[in-house]
């Protein structure tokens, strides 16, 4: 059987002369090879192939003679001197060398064409054939006669053999600008013969033939260069396309202007001659376009390489933009349609910016009508891309349609979403496009020529946006971030505090708008002098430079020049108004002080500080209080001269203020009046001690006698009043530990306010707060009373003071203690931090979690302030029970663990115990579902707890899991057959971690622990010890299977690969009319998709397609000797 047959049929199909070829003997030719499979040049059959206008190539010879390569030296030009003449190098030297020298070669190259085409055309050809990195040569004498079928198949062969180079994804310097020479080689050898050659249905009939061939070969490397050849020839043809085309129109005006004057003549005959021939060569012109697009372009948008159908989808970008008239249509547009579902990431978006350019041009917009109409949806779809470069592209492409009025607004809602998504590139695209849209309406004509003061107008139809979020001014602050760098309005100062002034009796702001402005201000002034107003998702620092600084500062300037006469005005219109007060008194903190003192505009200054101030009495909410506080701490360090001592006197006034109110409102609680303003005042101390020290040394008895008197205070006031002594203690042991000399007396009173905190705290452990499942009642206090507990416990623990005079400041807390603080710590654990309850102040919600209570016992194992033995694994022990928040955390304790003992076995085992008997006890009760419950969570701890355990630290941690093991089994059979579920929830995880050695001594242990038991007296008893001991000897067996599985394997992958499977493809689109083309490219795109998952069948993508040639001849001279030896 001939053996060529298959691989010439498979590379030329769509020639009617190839089946000359299959006929031919080819006993010297080695036959097709099995491995081609992975190197498909098209991701479906030729036979499905319903691609437009399919060109037939012209009968050739088939004669083809193989030459091996000569070296050629350059020719020294005569009186020269020995200096080579680089005009005569050969071609693919002057495209691997400098480019610079491309024009030059190609015009001698053509001279030598016109001289003598033959050898010269077989000089072209050769370089064709080197490009692909084939070296082959062929005789001048014989190039009529060469079949192009004949030699695709012998440089396939070659490919076979691995005699081929890849110049264009080699690594080495001197094919650095490889392909951009080639491109450019082809380009001026195009605009060179545009006078001649080209027309002369030999030269480019002959290239585009043998192009388009190795287009079609499965080696990648032949495909790769022939597309960039073939589609660099059509962007080159295009050029001169547009060159005739404007000369036949310049002759045809010149024609009919000539008729006018006379119907007949010389001039009238030479016009219509010229007419004619410019007609006929634009003519041969498209055809070899058409050519090379049928015969490459449809079969090569859909390679199974990305970079190859990228290459065509970029060209074809360009060809309809840059020659519209033949290919601005339906037929081609289709293929920018279609590949926008391409699974590459670099296709798509190729896609998408071709269809950019071309709805760029307002010409284009009413042929592309249909188009848009069909592929509209995949465009908006875009936007929400997985890829972030492909979403944002396709964002831009979104704008071009609005801009047309070519898609509704609401097919727009989808789109806005992503105002608020993740990557800030996307929100980033989406803010411009509601700022082109919606603020600017530059894409509604009605609006262009709107008058009146843009930045008011601008502003108006942003609160318009903002009024969508007004319930959450999180997502407010994203949406201002996405459309700030766009919008020039939000940095016209002026105008804002105009509108927030109401000085324009044209606007009138809702409440709802003047709170929208007042964030819109603060976040505005927040970005211009450089802040993020958005968490960045990576956390980093932001460096500016010098430039960028000097930006930030002159915004500085001008934030401060506007604001600082408007600034008290104000605060005092909005001075009431807690949702405006936070946003508007820490602007502050982004000005430019000193200006204050340069423009003499110190009142000013006074008068907002007393304005902040009073702002500090006036509101109670955190936030308020925060912005208050940040405020005037900023003014007083940072303000010079005078008005710092104004500001610092500021500060001290509300100090004293503030305790003054404190003494009142602990006298009129002890009179039994209302707590509300001890509440309040509480708060405020609370937020100013957060920044700086305050001295309330005559309140810390107030606040004990109040404690002690009354225990039936609102847990909130409880809350405060311990946060306030906790933050006086560690200010005052701050002090100590910062002070050169330290007296007795500074010690005795820190130590008296420290066990005077303890004592009160561990009251509430004794008599905890009411904490119910299913409701926040008491949760905050009693998540008070552990966090502030474990800070004590950390900023007083021994290892900071040991060998140091405050050696006696030392503290840890005693096993009973720590036993209650648990207990307590665990009864909040089960409150879910999505429970409502509306009477609970959710002000300071973030501090009064679950989290925070976890973090809080976690820190004193991470710490080394209490011993672990006990926390840790009761921590552990909650691994997986309450969400991924505590997840997070207890994996990081379980990190700081590892680095600090390398002996986390003991603490893991006491954990699997922890939660063990946990289930032990649930099971006493009726209820099914709770047994069932906590019996998973036994196994989730474990699964997750052995799963540390993996790669590398499996071999490095193997002596940790077989002590668990060990030691777990030892507790089993303590009580067996009542604990033997724990064999089957905790230890057959980590048993089946170990290696097969081990697990056979672990199965033998165990059995020989049932030898004198008699199992049948308790069925269900020892069923856990059954299932371990069947799931132990099945990975044991499995193992055995595995290995003689890779053996099997072994030797039978040395046969031929197995086929692929044909399956059938989904339809991507349902109305197009190359259905069969289609239903070809998606099953193309399951064939590679299965083909990719067998990757034991197959070798690998790139280079590998030679050496599957090379091993597939071997085993066919292989088969052929044993039959030969057989006959």
């Amino acid at each position: 059987m001939d053996d060529d047959a298959p691989l010439a049929s498979e590379i030329t199909t769509r020639r009617l002369k190839r089946a000359r070829v299959q006929t031919r003997g080819g006993g010297d030719e080695p036959s097709k090879a099995n491995g081609n499979n992975r190197e498909n040049q098209e991701r479906s059959s030729d036979a499905s192939d319903g691609s437009p206008n399919p060109e037939e190539r012209e009968d050739s010879p088939d004669d083809f003679e193989e030459i091996r390569p000569k070296t050629k030296r350059n020719r020294v030009a005569e009186g020269t001197s020995g200096v080579p003449n680089r005009a005569d190098e050969r071609l693919i030297e002057v495209i691997r060398g400098d480019g610079k020298l491309i024009p030059q070669a190609v015009k001698h190259w053509v001279e030598r064409y016109e001289k003598n085409p033959k050898p010269a055309v077989a000089e072209l050809l050769m370089m064709l054939f080197e490009a692909c990195g084939a070296k082959y040569y062929i005789k001048e004498e014989f190039l009529d006669e060469t079949d192009v079928d004949d030699v695709v198949v012998a440089l396939v062969n070659l490919a076979r053999k691995g005699e081929v180079e890849d110049y264009q994804s080699s690594k080495k310097k001197e094919f650095k600008n490889f392909k951009e020479n080639l491109v450019s080689f082809w380009d001026n050898l195009v605009v060179e013969c545009q006078n001649g050659p080209l027309f002369d249905k030999v030269l480019f009939d002959k290239c585009v033939d043998y192009i388009i061939a190795l287009s079609c070969t499965p080696p990648r490397v032949y495909r790769q260069v022939a597309s960039v050849m073939g589609l660099q020839l059509v962007t080159s043809f295009i050029f001169v396309a547009k060159r005739l085309a404007a000369q036949r129109d310049t002759t045809q005006r010149q024609l009919n202007a000539e008729r006018k004057k006379r119907a007949d003549g010389p001039r009238v005959e030479s016009l219509n001659n010229r007419l004619s021939a410019t007609h006929a060569q634009k003519l041969v012109i498209d055809e070899m376009m058409r050519k090379i697009f049928t015969g490459l372009f449809v079969h090569r948008y859909r390679d199974i390489d990305p970079n190859i159908r990228m290459s065509c989808i970029q060209s074809l970008g360009v060809w309809i933009l840059s020659y519209p008239t033949l290919f601005l249509q339906d037929l081609y547009l289709k293929y920018l349609g279609w590949t926008l579902n391409d699974k590459s990431a670099g296709v798509r978006k190729a896609a998408v910016l071709a269809l950019q350019n071309l709805y760029e041009v307002d010409d284009n917009v009413p042929t592309l009508s249909l188009f848009t109409e069909r592929f509209s949806s995949r465009m908006i779809e875009l936007a929400d891309d997985i890829d972030v470069s492909v979403a944002v592209c396709a964002i831009g492409l979104v704008k071009q349609l609005l801009r047309h009025q070519l898609i509704p607004d609401d097919d727009l809602g989808p789109l806005y979403d992503l105002l608020i998504d993740d990557p800030p590139e996307i929100r980033r695209a989406i803010g411009e496009l509601v700022y082109d849209h919606l603020i600017a309406q530059k894409f509604n004509s009605s609006q262009s020529g709107s008058k009146g003061n843009d930045s008011e107008v601008h502003l108006g139809r942003m609160l318009q946006i903002l009024r969508e979020f007004s319930t959450d001014p999180i997502l407010s602050i994203y949406v201002i971030d996405d459309v700030w760098e766009y919008m020039k309005a939000m940095k016209d100062w002026k105008c804002i505090i105009s509108m927030l002034l109401d000085e324009n009796p044209l606007i009138e702001l809702t409440d709802e708008d003047a709170t929208n402005l007042t964030r819109l201000l603060f976040a505005s002034v927040r970005k211009a002098v450089g802040e993020r107003i958005v968490p960045a998702s990576d956390n980093r620092k932001q460096y500016h430079n010098k430039a960028q600084k000097e930006i930030f500062e002159n915004n500085r300037r001008d934030i401060t020049v506007a604001m600082m006469k408007n600034y008290p005005l104000l605060l005092r219109k909005f001075l009431a108004d807690k949702a405006k007060v936070p946003s508007l008194v820490e602007i502050i903190v982004y000005m430019n002080l000193e200006l204050y003192s340069l423009k003499r505009q110190e009142q000013n200054l006074k008068t907002t500080l007393q304005l902040i101030k009073d702002a500090f009495f006036k509101h109670g909410e955190k936030d308020a209080l925060r912005s208050c506080v940040k405020a005037i701490n900023f003014c007083s360090t940072e303000s010079r001269g005078e008005l710092q001592d104004v500001a610092r006197n500021k500060l001290k006034e509300l100090e004293d203020e503030l305790i003054d109110k404190l003494k009142s409102a602990i006298k009129e609680v002890i009179d039994g009046e209302d707590e509300y303003s001890l509440l309040v005042n509480l708060k405020r101390l609370y937020e100013l001690q957060l920044s700086r020290s305050v001295s309330i040394e005559s309140l810390y008895g107030d606040c004990i006698t109040v404690l002690h008197s009354f225990r039936n205070l609102d847990d909130e006031v409880v809350s405060f009043l311990l946060l306030n002594m906790y933050l006086d203690v560690a200010w005052s042991l701050h002090s100590i530990i910062n002070s050169d000399t330290v007296s007795e007396g500074s010690l005795s009173s820190l130590l008296s306010k420290r066990d005077t905190l303890l004592e009160e705290l561990e009251y509430f452990l004794n008599t905890p707060p009411a904490v119910r499942a299913g409701c926040k009642s008491g949760i905050q206090l009693a998540c008070r009373v552990c966090t502030i507990l474990a800070d004590v416990w950390c900023l007083f623990r021994k290892t900071n003071f040991l060998s140091t005079k405050l050696e006696r400041l030392g503290y840890c807390p005693d096993a009973p203690i720590l036993r209650k603080f648990w207990r307590l710590c665990e009864q909040q654990l089960k409150i879910s931090d999505d429970t409502e309850d509306e009477d609970v102040n959710k002000e300071y919600i973030e501090e009064t979690n679950r989290d925070a209570v976890m973090v809080a016992a976690a820190k004193l194992i991470a710490s080394d302030t209490v011993p672990k033995d006990y926390l840790a694994p009761e921590i552990i022990s909650h691994f997986v029970m309450h969400g991924a928040g505590i997840a997070e955390i207890v994996k990081s304790l379980i990190t700081v663990l590892k680095k600090k003992d390398d002996d986390v076995s003991v603490i893991f085992l006491e954990a699997l115990k922890r939660a063990y008997c946990r289930h032990v006890e649930l099971s006493k009760s009726d209820d099914e579902s709770l047994k069932s419950e906590s019996f998973q969570e036994c196994k989730n701890l474990a699964v997750r707890l052995a799963g540390l355990f993996i790669g590398a630290a499996r071999n490095k941690h193997r002596p940790d899991i077989l002590k668990i093991v060990k030691q777990g089994i030892e507790y089993a059979f303590q009580d067996a057959p009542r604990q033997l579920s724990f064999l089957e929830a905790s230890v057959l995880h980590f048993a089946s971690r170990l290696p097969v050695p081990d697990i056979r001594d672990i199965l033998k242990d165990v059995q020989k622990r049932t030898e004198d038991v008699n199992t049948d007296e308790d069925p269900s008893g020892w069923r856990p010890y059954n299932t371990f001991y069947n799931s132990l000897q099945e990975k044991c067996a499995k193992s055995d299977g595995i290995q003689d599985e890779k053996e099997e394997t072994i030797a039978r992958r040395r046969g031929r690969p197995r086929k692929r499977r044909n399956i059938e493809g989904k339809r991507l689109f349902d109305e197009h009319s190359s259905s069969e083309e289609e239903d070809s490219i998606n099953t193309s795109d399951q064939e590679d998709a299965q083909g990719e998952g067998d990757k034991e069948d197959e070798e690998e993508d790139d280079a590998p397609l030679i050496h599957a040639l090379k091993s597939s001849s071997k085993l066919r001279s292989l088969r052929v000797s044993r039959e030969e030896n057989r006959g």
